[in-house]
C-alpha cells in the first residue's frame, strides 16, 4: 500500500495512468475489443446458451414431475400388488379350508361305506355261520339217528318198527341235548 502512495505520489508530474504504468491507448482499445466481445457474445452466444439453459431446466423439471407421477404410480401399483395379495391369501385360504372340509367329509363317507360294508359282511359271515351250523346239526342229528337205530337194533336184537324206532330216537336226542 504504502508503495503505491509512493508511486503515485512521484508521479504527480506525469498522468494518472502513467504513473501506474498504464497506457491509455491500449486501455481504450482493450474497452472497445471488451465491448465487441461482449456484444458478440450477447448476440450469438448468450441467447442459444440462456435458450439452452431454460430448455434444459424445463427438460429437469419435467424429468422431476415424469418421476414424481411415476413414483406415485409406483406407489399405486404397489397398494394394487398388497390388495391383490391379500385377496389371493384370503382365497387360498377359503381353498385351503373347503378342500379340508371337503376331505374330512370324503373320510367320513369313506369310513361310513367301510363300517356299512363290514357291517355287511359280519352279518354275511354270521348268516352263513348259522347256516353252516344248522346243516351240521341236521347231519348230526341224521348220523345221531342212524347210529341210535344200529344201537337199538343191536341191544333190543330185533328190528324195530319205525314208530318205535321214532320214539326211541326222539328220546335219545333229547338226553343227548
Amino acid at each position: 500500500m504504502e508503495s503505491i502512495l509512493t508511486t503515485i505520489a512521484a508521479a504527480e508530474g506525469k498522468g494518472f495512468f502513467e504513473a501506474l504504468g498504464i497506457d491509455w491507448k491500449l486501455l481504450v482499445l482493450q474497452t472497445i475489443a471488451f465491448l465487441v466481445l461482449l456484444w458478440f457474445l450477447g448476440k450469438f452466444v448468450y441467447p442459444p446458451l440462456t435458450k439452452m439453459l431454460d430448455k434444459r431446466e424445463a427438460d429437469i423439471e419435467a424429468g422431476v414431475k415424469a418421476a414424481q407421477a411415476a413414483e406415485k404410480k409406483a406407489e399405486e401399483a404397489s397398494d394394487q400388488v398388497e390388495k391383490l395379495l391379500k385377496q389371493a391369501r384370503m382365497e387360498a385360504s377359503d381353498i385351503v379350508s373347503t378342500a379340508k372340509e371337503e376331505a374330512a367329509a370324503t373320510i367320513e363317507s369313506a369310513g361310513a361305506k367301510a363300517k356299512t360294508r363290514a357291517e355287511h359282511i359280519v352279518a354275511e359271515a354270521q348268516e352263513q355261520i348259522e347256516k353252516d351250523v344248522l346243516a351240521a346239526r341236521k347231519a348230526l342229528r341224521s348220523e345221531t339217528l342212524d347210529l341210535v337205530a344200529q344201537a337199538t337194533e343191536k341191544v333190543v336184537g330185533k328190528v324195530v318198527t319205525a314208530k318205535v324206532d321214532q320214539n326211541v330216537v326222539a328220546e335219545a336226542v333229547k338226553e343227548a341235548k
